[in-house]
């Protein structure tokens, strides 16, 4: 008669051991969504839930195991700002911190031109 006395015993011998794999499988698929996510930072949740059903002597053992995994698509909010009833990515405090300059033409902007002329 063998007696256990550990949980990882108990563990690997639910349903046939079917509970365990079934864990293992859970395990992967969340260190692969993890890996695959598109964000710097994630998380994944495994619970497993054993219950203990008593009654005559006989103790009845049920496991349950469900992960949560994170969102494979996330995308990075971006700031907008509303001006006169639009949308602007420049902040409204800074417009005019830098004023428009003028672009001196560079030297190949001149013979490009002077090409297209002739």
């Amino acid at each position: 008669m063998s007696v256990l006395r550990s949980f990882r015993q108990m563990i690997g011998l639910l349903s046939r051991g079917d509970f365990s794999r079934h864990c293992d499988k859970l395990l992967t698929e969340a260190i692969e969504a993890l890996e695959a996510s598109p964000s710097d930072k994630c998380k994944a949740e495994i619970t497993v839930k054993v219950t203990f059903e008593y009654e005559l002597g006989r103790i009845d053992v049920k496991a349950e195991a469900k992960s949560k995994l994170p969102d494979t698509v996330k995308f990075m909010k971006t700031p907008f700002w509303s001006i006169d009833g639009a949308l602007s990515v420049e902040h409204p405090n800074q417009i005019d911190m830098f004023p428009p300059r003028s672009v001196k033409p560079s030297e190949e902007d001149e013979d490009d031109e002077e090409r297209e002329t002739a």
